[in-house]
This record gives structure tokens, sequence and C-alpha cells, in this order.
């Protein structure tokens, strides 16, 4: 009996450090994210997952889940198609969009400049200016909770953008999460993706799915960007390491940035806030 008893102890000890060897394995890495050693062509997005899936729970709290990965969105509201004039941030008579924001104190110096030069990346040829609040009623207040997400497009009074430190202080992730502010969805949203691009419904993680549903979204005459910094990349979400998107006509194309918006999103900037910036 005792002999017995040794071997189920013994047996019990093995398999806590075996599944402890697993968690701390540098081969782990959370549902979305796949590691691709020596390529570095990590997105955005690719950061955004592994830290949400770390990190942030996809219910925020009681009435406010995360979609898509990273988009907030609260029981009783507008989802995440935020093409209409009503949420959009309002334009001065000067021709510039003025976002007001409030920042943590909990920020280190370090990290308040890369988060102001995350927001100069939206600015750059855009008539979009981001303000420190004042007197503002509608407002971004910008926190270190859990993960990197943010609201789709103006919802009135204040609404927090997360970017938690360190894990989303990089200057494409902040950015990224600012375009979500100003309006934007990702970019395989779109009605018209299945043109571009072929989903791989089987290589997705099944509780997963939702984050690649497609809707009825204002293109503004523009392109499709497999480029664009709202663009998920080609792994997301994969559950055996092969792609979960793939472009339709040329499959050496990338998907998605690194560290800046591209042309096209700088464009879309323009148009759906009618600005006077020169498209050049």
């Amino acid at each position: 009996m005792e002999q017995m008893i040794l071997l189920w102890v013994l047996s019990t000890c093995l398999s806590a450090v075996h599944a402890q060897s697993f968690l701390l394995s540098s081969k782990w890495v959370p549902a979305g994210h796949r590691e691709r050693e020596g390529r570095g062509d990590e997105t955005v997005m690719d950061k955004i997952i592994k830290t949400n899936e770390f990190h942030a729970n996809r219910i925020i709290d009681g009435t406010t889940t995360l979609r898509e990965g990273d988009i907030a969105v609260s029981a009783g509201r507008r989802s995440r198609v935020c093409f209409a004039r009503s949420c959009l941030w309002t334009k001065s008579v000067d021709g510039h969009v003025y976002i007001a924001y409030t920042l943590s104190p909990e920020y280190t110096n370090i990290e308040t400049q890369l988060i102001t030069k995350g927001m100069e990346k939206i600015e750059d040829d855009t008539c979009v200016r981001f303000v420190p609040r004042t007197h503002q009623r509608d407002y971004i207040d910008i926190q270190p909770k859990s993960g990197c997400w943010s609201y789709l497009g103006s919802r009135g009074g204040r609404q927090t953008l997360s970017l938690q430190n360190p894990d989303c202080m990089e200057l494409g992730v902040i950015a990224h999460e600012f375009m979500h502010a100003l309006g934007f969805v990702h970019e395989q949203s779109r009605f018209d993706r299945d043109n571009y691009v072929t989903i791989m419904w089987p290589k997705i993680w099944r509780d997963r799915l939702r984050n690649f549903e497609k809707f009825k979204t204002e293109n503004l005459d523009l392109p499709y960007d497999y480029g664009s910094i709202m663009h998920f990349g080609m792994y997301s979400y994969s559950m055996d390491g092969e792609p979960t998107i793939v472009p339709k006509n040329n499959k050496n194309i990338k998907l998605g940035q690194a560290l800046s918006l591209s042309h096209i999103d700088k464009l879309k900037i323009n148009k759906l806030y009618q600005c006077t910036v020169s498209d050049d």
C-alpha cells in the first residue's frame, strides 16, 4: 500500500514538472500568435494579439467586451461599423479635427514620449490633431489597463483607450489603437474582402472565428490595402501555425504593417474627415 502511494505521489510530481516545462517553454505561445523565428515579419496586429491573449480578458467588464481582438464594444451601443457621421470626432472651423486626451500619470516619461510619437503618426499628412484636454466634453482617456484596445470612433464623453505598459509601448501598436478611436475597423473586415483575400476557416481557433467577420463598411472609394496598419497578419489566430489569411492574386504580398500607417491609411483619414490636406 505504501509503495502504491509513493508511486502515485511520484507520478503527480512528474506531471506537474512536465506541465510547468510546457508552460515555460519558448515554443509555447498564446492562441492567435505564431512565432516566426528569424523572419522579422511580425505585424502590429500580431503584437496586439500576443499581448491581449496573455493579459486582456475578452470581457473588459460586465457590459463591455473585446471583439476582433482589440475593439471594445459596450452592450446596447453601436458596434463596429463607424462610418456614420454620428460617431466621428467634430471638425473645427479651421479645418482640423482636434481630439482631446488625458494621459495616466502611471506612464513614465519615455512611455509618454512614445505615446505622443504614436499620435504624431496619425497627425502627419492629415488634419487630425491630438491636444491635451482642458475643458472638452468628449475626450480619450489613455490608461495602462490590461492589453491594447480602444473603442470605435467617438462615443461621447470620456472613453478609455488602453495601452498596457510595457507590452503596448510600440509606435505601430499605439497608432493602430488611435485609428480605431478615429472610427476605422480592421481592413479584412471590409465587405468586399473576399475579392482580395481568402480566409482559411479550418485553420482558425474555433473560439476566435468571430474575429474574422465582415461588415458593410464604407470603403471611401479606396483600394483594398494589404499593407494597412489595420490589417490582420497572415497567421492571426492560427490554430496550427498555418496561414489564416491568404492574398488571392499574389501569395507573396505582405499583410499588415510593423511600424506605421500606410499611404492608403492616410488617405482614409483624409477622406473620412474631409481633410483639405494634399493627398500627394
